[in-house]
């Protein structure tokens, strides 16, 4: 299928996930999810990923194919096809989707088990700040918790709920270790 590349700008999931920069591409296809990019030369620009919604100028929303650039899985390859995932520490995870509204972060629901949960975080709850700066963005909100440190740094969250304003605290996990389950040694 031949389509145009829409924009190439940041891209944050409500996953804890960000990529600096993803290519977008219009017009959508539904069965993009691992088709390879291709660029006019025949040389692999990346690998679709998700498709996603923009809204245009006149008001309606135009889906777009969300493409990871290859250039980021290079530098990674080696080590997802033998480890199954980059070899350096985890990176501090919550257990949270959430959503950017308003220029608010909010959570839009925790995992069964997970950090936040713990932490007692609820869906509706409104980031106000990461160890006390302000977050307006989910980019912003994950790259903050990220730089605090590896998996199981301790992540200070101003929250807003029912009202009022509170300190949270919430000790990170990893991922990956959260997503096998229980060992059964």
């Amino acid at each position: 299928m031949v389509a145009r590349i829409a924009a190439k700008q940041e891209f944050a999931g409500n996953w804890e996930y960000v990529l600096d920069e993803a290519i977008f591409t219009s017009p959508a296809h539904p069965f993009w999810g691992g088709t390879a990019m291709i660029g006019r030369d025949g040389e692999l620009l990346g690998i679709g990923s998700l498709q996603v919604q923009q809204m245009r100028e006149i008001g309606t929303p135009e889906p777009l194919n969300m493409i990871v650039p290859i250039d980021i899985l290079k530098p990674i390859l080696e080590d997802l096809l033998t480890l199954g995932r980059p070899n350096h520490p985890p990176r501090p995870w919550l257990g949270l989707n959430a959503a950017e509204i308003e220029d608010k972060v909010v959570v839009a629901r925790v995992s069964n088990g997970g950090p936040a949960r713990r932490a007692n975080l609820r869906a509706g709850d409104v980031v106000l700040a990461v160890a006390g700066a302000e977050v307006s963005e989910l980019a912003g909100f994950f790259r903050k918790v990220w730089s605090l440190g590896r998996a199981g740094v301790e992540v200070p969250l101003t929250i807003y709920r029912d009202g009022r304003t509170f300190e949270a605290r919430v000790t990170s996990g990893d991922r990956n270790r959260f997503l096998k389950g229980p060992s059964l040694h």
